[in-house]
């Protein structure tokens, strides 16, 4: 990874005094979700740019991200999605956004049981049924706005809460007649049934599905050298991967996924990843994303999903880092 190492050495940026004094960092991450930051990983990249030990915890869900954040656990998310930060947020827990990891709305989705022969034309039908969601999630924010398009009663539903890989069990199962969920839960589900909108449909809808680096407000502030340094290590990995696509790097990024390079290869490609110039501009941290969070808190709020939203999302942005890294 020639290209990544000449980055991260043109990049370089020295530790702060108190980041310096941290002795180890402990990042959440998913599973069966394969990013180019995972290749960095796998060549201990993040562990020589800090110059510390990086401690990497996978996830099922992004809420199970706030919480250990929230407990002190994890400084730092990778790839938590928007709705499950906002959810936090919202609640009080002072979370900021650092960074946009991946945008992918044709990797988040509910897929029908195919017995039901239920299309978006017929999605009325859906009534009264039951269904696995992740709840607080990217994939649960997607589930309340497409319920609302097809204009199905969310409380004639039977909601049940669930992460994509135990929703892709019931769907197979048939324990449940449609689920919500994202990566190689979402892969699994597509076995058993089909979608009913596809990405380019739900983003004509203003449902976009995009992740973000996450961390604790105090700890970002405290260690805000640190933070860049960590950011400007995915920004290269992203930038070696869309400018190589390498069976080397693919293969990484494979088995760091715990996933065949077949499936991280199909996943991947329909993945989008900004550059940090794209991620500072207004479509994205320079106002768009804080605009896109108010509105999934109201629709959070209206389903009584949560109790109350914030006034703004203006200070759960903190790009300072990222423009750092640049």
């Amino acid at each position: 990874m020639k290209t990544f190492v000449r980055l991260l050495t043109g990049g370089a940026m020295l530790l702060s005094a108190q980041a310096a004094a941290a002795q180890e960092l402990t990042v959440g991450y998913f599973l069966e979700w394969p990013m180019p930051f995972l290749a960095a990983k796998a060549d201990g990249a993040y562990d020589k740019a800090l110059g510390m030990p990086v401690k990497w915890v996978s996830f099922e869900t992004g809420t199970a991200m706030s919480a250990a954040m929230a407990s002190g656990d994890v400084q730092l998310s990778v790839s938590q999605g928007v709705p499950p930060f906002v959810v936090a947020a919202s609640a009080g827990q002072a979370l900021q956004v650092l960074d946009v990891a991946v945008s992918y709305s044709e990797n988040d989705n509910c897929v029908v049981a195919a017995a039901l022969e239920i299309e978006k034309e017929s999605a009325a039908e859906l009534a009264g049924k039951k269904v696995a969601v992740p709840i607080g999630t990217a994939a649960h924010y997607g589930f309340l706005r497409q319920m609302d398009h097809f204009g199905v009663d969310v409380s004639s539903l039977t909601v049940v809460d669930m992460a994509p890989t135990d929703g892709a069990a019931a769907l197979a199962q048939g324990e449940v007649d449609f689920a919500c969920g994202w990566g190689g839960g979402l892969s699994r589900m597509k076995e058993h049934g089909n979608i009913l909108l596809t990405g380019a449909e739900k983003e004509e809808l203003g449902i976009l599905v995009f992740d973000v680096t996450s961390g604790p407000a105090d700890f970002v502030v405290e260690n805000e050298e640190l933070v860049a340094k960590f950011l400007a290590v995915t920004a290269a990995a992203n930038a070696e991967w869309l400018a190589d696509k390498s069976p080397e790097m693919l293969e990484k990024i494979a088995k760091e996924s715990g996933m065949s390079v077949e499936a991280t290869e199909a996943s991947i490609s329909t993945f989008t990843f900004p550059s940090i110039e794209e991620q500072l501009s207004e479509k994205w941290l320079g106002g768009n994303a804080q605009t896109f969070m108010k509105g999934v808190a109201d629709v959070f709020v209206e389903a009584g999903s949560i109790e109350t939203a914030l006034d703004s999302y203006e200070g759960s942005v903190n790009s300072g880092p990222l423009a750092a890294a640049q």
